[in-house]
């Protein structure tokens, strides 16, 4: 079933659920914008091939806001926006197994890929073939056993907010590649694109959009605390 949380003319945001790919990956598995592409296609009884672009990308496991292009004309307009730093503001949630050492903090790492392990490395100096990463995150909400975090990226590098939250002993709920130590029962992690702010590439007018987490009991805590206004104020006194 597709999601989809804003759509106009030009761009289609959907709230992407837990395991699927965004594109076509070794797996031959049907792909997100395989999805949308048909869901356009029947809702505007459109003959031909559909167009989608897509300007980001949302790791499998992870949930959340993915936006497309739905012309050829607006995907450069997107790209240059996702390509662009301090022009598209991207706020997530993850469910973290420990308190954070700080309230809020700001991180910054130089990562690196290995393409065989599918997998990143954070060090706190700069190395060759690494890429700095920055983010910020606050710490919002705890249930008995977990505890929420808001991040803002300011870089967007592979499995950033996973590889980057490891660096300070943090990990996000079944997330065992980076050291949770078991999986959710549905193969995904709590990490969630919660917010994406933009100007709209067309019609020049600042665009917002908000897509809820699963379905599943610890996020429904978690939504309960935010929409009682239950979580810590932004500068906690």
């Amino acid at each position: 079933m597709v999601k989809v949380v804003y759509e106009d003319n030009h761009i289609i945001a959907i709230n992407k659920e837990i395991g699927i790919a965004v594109q076509s990956d070794i797996t031959g598995d049907e792909t997100l914008l395989d999805i949308v592409k048909a869901y356009l296609k029947k809702k505007y009884n459109k003959p031909g091939n559909v167009y989608l672009g897509l300007p980001h990308r949302l790791d499998r496991p992870t949930s959340g806001l993915v936006i497309l292009a739905k012309t050829s004309k607006v995907l450069p307009r997107l790209n240059r926006l996702f390509q662009t730093r301090g022009q598209v503001k991207k706020t997530y949630w993850a469910v973290a197994d420990k308190r954070p050492p700080k309230y809020m903090d700001t991180l910054e790492h130089y990562l690196t890929k290995n393409q065989e392990k599918n997998k990143s490395f954070a060090y706190n100096q700069k190395r060759k073939d690494t890429k700095l990463a920055s983010l910020t995150y606050r710490h919002v909400a705890s249930s008995d056993r977990y505890h929420l975090l808001e991040i803002e990226l300011h870089t967007g590098r592979h499995h950033q907010i996973r590889v980057q939250l490891k660096q300070i002993k943090l990990h996000i709920k079944g997330d065992v590649k980076y050291g949770f130590p078991r999986p959710n029962n549905d193969k995904g992690i709590h990490l969630h694109a919660r917010k994406i702010e933009f100007i709209h590439p067309v019609k020049k007018e600042p665009l917002t959009i908000v897509a809820d987490p699963p379905n599943d009991v610890l996020w429904n805590e978690f939504l309960k605390m935010f929409r009682d206004n239950r979580f810590s104020p932004v500068n906690p006194v």
